[in-house]
């Protein structure tokens, strides 16, 4: 009679175990208040994501397209990990690639941060350079047949992989950090969209908790999402790379869940780096340009909410570093050259500061 080990006693049970051991290491992230006396009745949030072992927000995903993965029974102790990425979803991969002794390939635009590629190869993964950001799909997948590999595809699996319902996912922290605030239940909880997974987890969690609170996904200039918000057309496409790394994508993503948002906006590129360089000044370090499109739609919404005599918390994320760009978002000469004059965007953010 043929027998089989127990799933806990193989490869995959233990590469399980080393993944929920690495978790159970963890604290969660810290949720930080910003203190601004213009907007008197308004309190806002930022969840700084940028603390996780690896970082930034991905180091969630990551974690949890492993698991998928593993428990899919799409990897082995054999297996080459490829995932498409801008950086930040590959450096979290390479880092629980290596925790599992398992070669990891990142295929990423060629202008990607240089920072993000010394960190995807300081946990031991290889960085495969593609011209332009649309590129990324077929490449990963012309290296997964060759390789006889797994190809992850954030951007397909990012909205089933994280249980949405679970009481560990990023907007159920959110809801349990908030209890003791003034006001404890978001008015407005504010993200922008990169596979879409994040803003599908927070926004089912909040239909699935029968909360309240609202969903501003911020989109970022050269990008379909929210075109495909205000139109359903799933085949939009664009020949432009978002400037935001991170962030706006060139085709819909199966992982964006119109659906579970109630608002969508786009901000400026040149809005979004303003508004990071203007937080520095208010946390004393960096953030990643990412969070700079996202707060500048907590602003935007805190104004209104300030004009119509509105009282409540808006909640956003900090999704990583700034340390990340200092010779692209911080260096002032690349951003005159590739994101423009900030004079506008600026003055556009002090007005709505107020």
């Amino acid at each position: 009679m043929m027998t089989t080990s127990h799933p806990c006693h193989t490869w995959v049970g233990n590469a399980i175990r080393l993944i929920e051991a690495d978790f159970k290491r963890s604290a969660d992230t810290h949720l930080i208040k910003l203190d601004l006396p213009s907007f008197t009745d308004i309190d806002i949030y930022l969840k700084d994501e940028s603390t996780h072992p690896t970082g930034s927000l991905k180091h969630r995903l990551a974690r949890s397209l492993f698991l998928y993965g593993l428990c899919n029974g799409w990897i082995d102790e054999h297996t080459t990990i490829i995932e498409s990425s801008s950086g930040s979803t590959a450096i979290s991969e390479a880092y629980f690639a290596r925790l599992l002794g398992l070669r990891f390939i990142a295929v990423v635009p060629k202008n990607t941060a240089c920072k993000k590629i010394e960190q995807i190869r300081f946990y031991g993964g290889e960085a495969h350079f593609v011209e332009r950001s649309d590129q990324i799909y077929a490449e990963s997948r012309r290296l997964a047949k060759e390789l006889n590999g797994h190809y992850m595809d954030q951007f397909t699996y990012a909205e089933r992989a994280t249980d949405w319902r679970s009481n560990n996912n990023i907007a159920n922290r959110i809801f349990d950090q908030m209890q003791y605030e003034r006001f404890p239940i978001p008015r407005w909880i504010v993200m922008s969209p990169g596979t879409g997974g994040t803003s599908a987890t927070i926004g089912r969690y909040i239909r699935y908790r029968c909360q309240p609170t609202q969903l501003m996904v911020a989109d970022a200039e050269h990008s379909v999402f929210h075109d495909y918000y205000l139109t359903g057309d799933s085949a939009l496409t664009t020949d432009k790379s978002s400037r935001i790394e991170g962030i706006g994508r060139p085709r819909v993503e199966p992982s964006f869940i119109p659906g579970v948002i109630d608002r969508m906006t786009t901000v400026p590129d040149t809005h979004s780096i303003a508004t990071i360089h203007w937080l520095e000044s208010q946390l004393g370090r960096k953030a990643g340009a990412s969070t700079g499109t996202n707060l500048y739609g907590v602003l935007m919404l805190a104004n209104e909410m300030r004009a119509n005599g509105e009282k409540g918390s808006i909640v956003t994320l900090l999704c990583d570093s700034g340390e990340r760009y200092l010779d692209t978002y911080y260096n002032p000469d690349w951003v005159r050259e590739h994101i423009g004059d900030l004079d506008q965007a600026t003055h556009d953010l002090q007005t709505v500061l107020g």
